[in-house]
């Protein structure tokens, strides 16, 4: 169940008549969403979709082929480069792999935004990345390598390094895969937590049902025929409502499994 919802209506990202694709092949068509300040935001849709390349232009690695995607009111898209990555300063990505350096300690995976991007003294940098480590349950792995850890253990790695600039906004791609059900079910708890404590906005790509209907406050659900949003809302009144009913059968598709 889940713990906290958004409580604000502020909105941190705004999409406009986005439009995106490669070169003349087109993935999506005129979206148009909002996220809300604080709350958890899900990204569904089927294969082919185009879920992570949505999620790719939110993050500033794309460029869209048309339209707007405002960050607190700041237009990604038309930045300068330096705005831009102003603006980027504020996003915490969690990868697929967690996408940890084989040859560096989990400490220093985390602390290297930290000696990146600041200017902070060493001891600082050591004390800043523990206290992320310790906020995803891996105090005392600090000396680890990421090969002597656990698939469950490298994303919860990636996750506090994601964290380590304290972002405004984290974003996930597919944060369950590769994770056995319990490893799944305990990422989506310090994914709850770590809102609970932080108040962090959170945008995650995933086609796990039972961590949308954990985690999620809303979703939007991408279809590939259409290049656009079908449905967009609480995830559980779509199961139970919606007027589509592709997506009814989308989220009820579990349960169908077990007649």
């Amino acid at each position: 169940m889940r713990e906290k919802t958004a409580n604000s209506e502020e909105i941190v990202v705004e999409v406009r008549n986005l439009s995106t694709g490669y070169d003349d092949f087109i993935v999506h068509e005129n979206l148009n969403f909002e996220v809300r300040r604080g709350e958890i935001f899900v990204i569904l849709g089927g294969s082919g979709c185009g879920k992570s390349t949505l999620l790719k232009h939110l993050i500033g690695l794309n460029p869209p082929l048309a339209g707007e995607i405002l960050v607190n009111g700041e237009n990604l898209a038309s930045a300068s480069e330096k705005e831009k990555l102003d603006i980027m300063r504020g996003f915490g990505v969690l990868y697929q792999s967690g996408a940890l350096f084989s040859s560096m300690t989990i400490e220093e995976n985390v602390a290297l935004p930290l000696t990146t991007f600041t200017k902070l003294p060493r001891r600082i940098v050591e004390s800043m990345a523990r206290v992320k480590l310790s906020l995803v349950d891996l105090q005392g792995f600090e000396s680890f390598l990421p090969g002597e850890i656990s698939g469950g253990m490298k994303k919860r790695a990636g996750l506090a390094r994601a964290m380590a600039l304290d972002p405004e906004i984290l974003f996930f791609d597919e944060p369950s895969a590769g994770l056995d059900p319990i490893s799944s079910a305990e990422l989506d708890q310090l994914i709850l937590s770590l809102r609970e404590e932080t108040g962090v906005t959170m945008v995650i790509v995933t086609h796990e049902l039972d961590s949308i209907f954990t985690v999620a406050d809303r979703v939007i659900i991408l279809d590939k025929e259409s290049a656009g949003i079908i449905d967009q809302g609480d995830p559980r009144e779509l199961r139970d409502n919606s007027s589509n009913e592709w997506v009814k059968r989308f989220l009820n598709r579990d349960s169908m499994k077990r007649v």
